[in-house]
């Protein structure tokens, strides 16, 4: 994708007098792309319809891409094709057979396997088609570049919250247990209760978990790149639906 300012010094060049191939030439543009940016300057818009191979079951993709903006990556095989990396901490083996379980709903027949670091396990799967169910793939880590959603991806998630609430606390969120004490008739009493966090260095990211968070009435509160949820009726919500990862 060429930026305006890219197109416009092609048309420039066209308008000096030059011919297509000798614009391609200096530029390394081809002459297909110069010839339709005559017509017009601006960048297509984003597609949003579903990518030709839509995933199998939206339940377990709303999960799944959850899980992807916190801890996954796409990494192009050198003959073609990407693998899915989603890397889950060893002390969570129900989070790693939940991983495992969402790839193969979401593209059935695809091969998953695991791969052990120190610390963690990446459940990679191979497909040739798989930044067509994550565009967000790009060069550069996700905090440094733009993440947004796609229309069918937003449906989807505007459908299935819970679940990509889910998979983003899979990935970069915990349930603790908080404590404090009180003076009960003179009596120092610990009292302990359970609140959810989230962290994640992309504000996009972050939006993206709060907005899911406001459409299903979470209360929460930020604090730069974390997101804290301590009221009782909503730590309720979380458990019922979400729950601490084990």
């Amino acid at each position: 994708m060429y930026d305006i300012s890219t197109r416009k010094r092609a048309l420039t060049l066209l308008a000096q007098g030059r011919s297509l191939n000798s614009v391609s030439r200096e530029t390394g543009i081809s002459r297909a792309a110069i010839r339709a940016w005559q017509g017009r300057l601006e960048p297509l818009p984003r597609m949003t319809a579903p990518p030709p191979e839509p995933p199998a079951d939206d339940h377990a993709y709303a999960y799944l891409l959850g899980l992807y903006l916190g801890d996954g990556c796409l990494s192009p095989h050198p003959r073609g094709g990407y693998y899915l990396r989603i890397a889950c901490a060893d002390a969570w083996p129900g989070l790693i057979r939940q991983c495992r379980e969402a790839i193969t709903k979401v593209r059935p027949g695809v091969g998953v396997y695991t791969l052990q670091k120190q610390g963690c396990v990446m459940v990679t799967s191979y497909w040739r088609h798989w930044p067509q169910l994550f565009p967000q793939h790009g060069v550069g880590k996700k905090h440094e570049r733009h993440i947004e959603l796609d229309g069918w991806q937003q449906a989807i998630v505007d459908t299935h919250p819970w679940e990509f609430i889910r998979g983003l606390i899979h990935s970069d969120g915990c349930r603790i247990t908080n404590w404090t004490t009180r003076l009960v008739n003179s009596e120092r009493k610990r009292y302990e209760y359970p609140r959810y966090f989230f962290t994640n260095l992309s504000g996009d990211i972050i939006r993206l978990f709060t907005d899911a968070l406001d459409r299903v009435h979470v209360e929460w509160k930020a604090s730069g790149p974390h997101i804290s949820i301590a009221r009782k009726a909503s730590v309720a919500l979380m458990d019922a639906h979400v729950g601490p990862k084990h």
